[in-house]
C-alpha cells in the first residue's frame, strides 16, 4: 500500500477513488513525514467535492494547506499550498496567496529568500520536463498569471480566472505523468512549504528534504570551473568573469591560462589611468635620439596579443576590466570585438605599425576579463560593449570552506550567506563576501582574517547602507563575528 505522499499523488493525478478525502491524507503526513507536533499549527482545506461551507463562491474545487490563523471556512489570507483538479484527470499544484491578501504571511511572501527559492524550484522542475511557472514577486497581487502561461492550461481556466492574481507558482501534474516524477513534484511542493512554515521533517526523511533544499541553494550559486570558462571562450572568444570580491575570479583566469592555453598568454590590469595608447597603439618618446625630440609608434597590449596569436592560441587576461573607461580604451578596436566576426574584420589605426595601419583580430586570440561587481564606485559596462562579451557570474563556494575543517569558518560563512540570501535585495546579493575570506591554515589565522579583513568589509557595507532591509540582520552577524575573534 502506498504511503501518505503516494496516496496523495494518486489523488492529485486523478487515479484515487472518488471517496478519497484530501483532509485525511494531508493530516496523515504529520507523524509519517513531518513531526506530529506541527499538525496543531496547520489548517487543511478540502473543497475537492465542493462541500457546503468549504468551496469558494465561484465553485472552483481545491484542497491543500492554508495559514492556520484563518477561519475554518470562507476567504483566507496568507500563503497556501493547494492543488486544483482538472475536470477529467490531473491537477495544477500551486502556491497561492489567499484572496484576503498577504497577511498573516507578509514576512514570508516579501522576503527575498522565499522569492529566490521559488524561482530555483521552478528551474528545477522545468529541468525535469515539468510544465511550470513562477511569479518574479510573490507579493505582487496586481500581476496575474500571464496569458501566454494560462493559455497552456485550458483545463484550469476557472481556477486561473478566479485566482490568477494570487497564484505565484504552479506546476502541471497530468494523469499520464510518470508516477515517480509526479510523486517528486508533490513531495517537493510539500517540502518547500514545510521549510517555510518551520515544520521539522522526521529523521527518515530529513536527508531527502535537506538534499532538495541544498539543490535550491546550489541553483543560486552555480559552480564555475576552468572547463566551463574555456568552453565559452571557444564558443564566443570574449568572456568576463564577474562576481563579488573573494570568489576566485583572478585565480580561475590564471587556471584557464595554465590548463587550456599551456601558459601562452599574458595578464594585464585595467585601472582609471589606462588609455587607448596603452591598450591599442600610441606614441612614445624615442629615448635613443640625442639631437632631437622624436616619437616612435608603440604597439599596445592588444596589438601585441594579436601578434602572439598569429599561429597559436593565445589568451589575453584583463584583470579588473571595468575599472577603466572601456569606450575610450578600445576606440575603433571595439569593431573587432564581435564573436561571430573574429578574423574577418579590419580597422584602420591612427598610427602605422610596421608600415601598416590595418589591424585585425586573429581567430587564435581569446580575451578573458574579470570584474568585481561589489565596487559601487565603478560604472557598469555599457551595453555596446556588454553585448560583445559573455558574462559568467562567480558566487561564493561553500565546498572549500567546509573541506578545510574549521568549524568557525563554516559557521560564519553559513550565517552571512543566510543573511544575504534571505534578506538582501537583488542588487545587494552581488556584495556577498566570497569564500576566500573564510579560508585559512589555522583557526588563529582565520580569526585574524576575520578581524582585519572580513569585519572591516562588513562595516563598509553597513556604513554605506548597501544592504537596505538586511542591515539589522547583517549587523547582528557582524557583532557575533567580532565577538568570536576578540
Amino acid at each position: 500500500m502506498e504511503d501518505a505522499i503516494g496516496q496523495l499523488t494518486q489523488l492529485v493525478v486523478g487515479k484515487a477513488g472518488v471517496d478519497t478525502r484530501a483532509r485525511e491524507l494531508l493530516a496523515s503526513l504529520f507523524g509519517e513525514r513531518y513531526h506530529k507536533r506541527h499538525f496543531s499549527k496547520t489548517m487543511v482545506r478540502d473543497a475537492l467535492r465542493l462541500s457546503p461551507g468549504e468551496a469558494d463562491d465561484h465553485g472552483v474545487p481545491f484542497a491543500g494547506f492554508i495559514n492556520p490563523e484563518n477561519s475554518e471556512a470562507g476567504p483566507y489570507g496568507g500563503a497556501s499550498l493547494v492543488w486544483f483538479p482538472a475536470k477529467d484527470h490531473g491537477s495544477l499544484v500551486t502556491y497561492v496567496v489567499g484572496t484576503r491578501g498577504l497577511s498573516p504571511d507578509e514576512g514570508m511572501l516579501t522576503r527575498p529568500g522565499h522569492r529566490r527559492r521559488v524561482a530555483a524550484f521552478r528551474r528545477l522542475l522545468a529541468g525535469e520536463g515539468v510544465e511550470c511557472w513562477s511569479k518574479p514577486d510573490p507579493s505582487n497581487l496586481g500581476t496575474p498569471v500571464p496569458r501566454s502561461v494560462a493559455g497552456r492550461f485550458s483545463d484550469f481556466a476557472g481556477a486561473l480566472s478566479r485566482y490568477g492574481h494570487e497564484v505565484y507558482c504552479l506546476a502541471h501534474v497530468p494523469e499520464d505523468m510518470e508516477f515517480g516524477l509526479a510523486r517528486r513534484v508533490v513531495t517537493r511542493f510539500l517540502d518547500l512549504y514545510s521549510y517555510e512554515r518551520g515544520w521539522d521533517a522526521l529523521v527518515a526523511y530529513r536527508t531527502e528534504r535537506d538534499g532538495f533544499l541544498s539543490h535550491l541553494r546550489q541553483d543560486l550559486f552555480p559552480e564555475v570551473d576552468a572547463d566551463l570558462v574555456y568552453e565559452r571562450l571557444k564558443a564566443r572568444h570574449f568572456v568576463v568573469l564577474q562576481g563579488p570580491p573573494g570568489t576566485g575570479k583572478t585565480r580561475l583566469a590564471e587556471e584557464v591560462l595554465r590548463q587550456h592555453f599551456g601558459g601562452r598568454g599574458t595578464t594585464i590590469q585595467f585601472h582609471p589611468a589606462v588609455t587607448y595608447e596603452d591598450f591599442v597603439v600610441g606614441l612614445a618618446p624615442d629615448t635613443t635620439a640625442k639631437d632631437a625630440l622624436r616619437f616612435l609608434v608603440r604597439p599596445g597590449w592588444l596589438v601585441d596579443a594579436c601578434r602572439q596569436a598569429a599561429d597559436t592560441p593565445f589568451l589575453l587576461v584583463i584583470d579588473e576590466i571595468n575599472r577603466a573607461d572601456l569606450g575610450k580604451i578600445l576606440g575603433e578596436a571595439i569593431y573587432l570585438f564581435e564573436p561571430g566576426e573574429v578574423g574577418k574584420r579590419t580597422v584602420t589605426l591612427a598610427h602605422a605599425i610596421d608600415g601598416s595601419n590595418s589591424l585585425s583580430m586573429p581567430a587564435n586570440l581569446y580575451v578573458l576579463g574579470t570584474m568585481n561587481t561589489a565596487d559601487r564606485s565603478i560604472a557598469h559596462v555599457d551595453l555596446a560593449i556588454r553585448r560583445r562579451f559573455t558574462f559568467i557570474t562567480m558566487m561564493p563556494d561553500r565546498t572549500p570552506v567546509a573541506s578545510q575543517g574549521l568549524a568557525l569558518a563554516t559557521e560564519f560563512y553559513d550565517r552571512i550567506c543566510d543573511v544575504f540570501v534571505e534578506h538582501a535585495p537583488a542588487e545587494a546579493l552581488e556584495l556577498l563576501p566570497g569564500h576566500s575570506y573564510f579560508l585559512a591554515d589555522s583557526e588563529a589565522e582565520l580569526k585574524k582574517r576575520f578581524r582585519f579583513e572580513l569585519v572591516p568589509l562588513l562595516d563598509d557595507y553597513l556604513l554605506e547602507g548597501y544592504l537596505g532591509p538586511a542591515t539589522t540582520e547583517l549587523q547582528a552577524v557582524r557583532d557575533a563575528l567580532d565577538d568570536a575573534v576578540r
